[in-house]
């Protein structure tokens, strides 16, 4: 008895210097994100200096896209659809918001600070970089599709790319082994329907789809480093992608 209750203490201690390292990690893989995220910085130093391949590729799409949403009013209305309700940043949001919820009321509290804060930080970081940036959008004769503000990266990217992560990598565990996969195809299709319906419409470049994937995949990566630290921390064994962020999260007490 007094050898159990000595390692349950022992569990305990592990467990709150855990917890209070957890916090910070989160914040400090947030702030270096941009560090991280290299294949993203390529893109933007070749955005910036205007390398003539990229801007011929980017011309080339949003002419030819352009010409058939022109020429295909249905598609182009189904596309508008898609864009602005269905993969919408404000319709994901809600989602990533309801999931933190949810993730609080089953007292996953690890797992619903991850979500919350990758949430955000992916909007603040995207929003950084505009402004930074401040690229211009494609302007074409008789636009079938209008947006504010500046375009490199792709917002909607950007959103779809964070969001749809953190609801797979949070939901996975409920999902029965053999429809994994397919959630996976779901949530990658999902997230280059973004970046296409943007190109298509005629509100960003190629370029900017491209940069918006890249930047939420290293906010991803980043916190979700940052979460596997606290695991390993507080003596958890190494979680699979496959299998989510955390495979406690069917148990009545998931962090407990």
């Amino acid at each position: 008895m007094v050898v159990r209750a000595t390692t349950q203490r022992l569990r305990e201690r592990r467990a709150r210097a855990a917890d209070r390292r957890f916090g910070v990690r989160l914040l400090s893989a947030a702030a270096v994100t941009a560090l991280s995220a290299v294949p993203f910085a390529l893109v933007l130093v070749l955005v910036e200096g205007r390398w003539r391949p990229l801007r011929r590729v980017d011309e080339g799409a949003a002419r030819r896209l352009h010409a058939t949403a022109l020429e295909h009013p249905a598609w182009t209305s189904t596309l508008r659809f898609l864009s602005d309700w269905v993969w919408d940043p404000a319709t994901l949001r809600c989602a990533v918001a309801l999931l933190t919820v949810w993730l609080l009321y089953r007292r996953a509290w690890r797992l619903a600070a991850w979500s919350a804060v990758t949430a955000v930080a992916g909007g603040l970081t995207g929003l950084l970089v505009k402004t930074v940036v401040e690229r211009v959008r494609p302007s074409l004769a008789d636009p079938v599709a209008q947006a504010p503000g500046f375009s490199f990266p792709s917002g909607h990217t950007m959103t779809a790319t964070t969001s749809l992560a953190v609801l797979l990598l949070a939901l996975l565990p409920l999902v029965p082994r053999g429809g994994r996969a397919l959630c996976w195809c779901v949530a990658g299709l999902s997230v280059l329907g973004v970046g296409f319906t943007r190109v298509a419409l005629g509100v960003h470049w190629f370029s900017d789809v491209v940069g918006g994937w890249l930047l939420g995949l290293a906010v991803v990566a980043s916190t979700a480093w940052a979460f596997e630290v606290w695991r390993t921390d507080s003596g958890r064994r190494h979680s699979e992608m496959a299998e989510g962020l955390e495979p406690e999260l069917t148990e009545a007490t998931p962090e407990g």
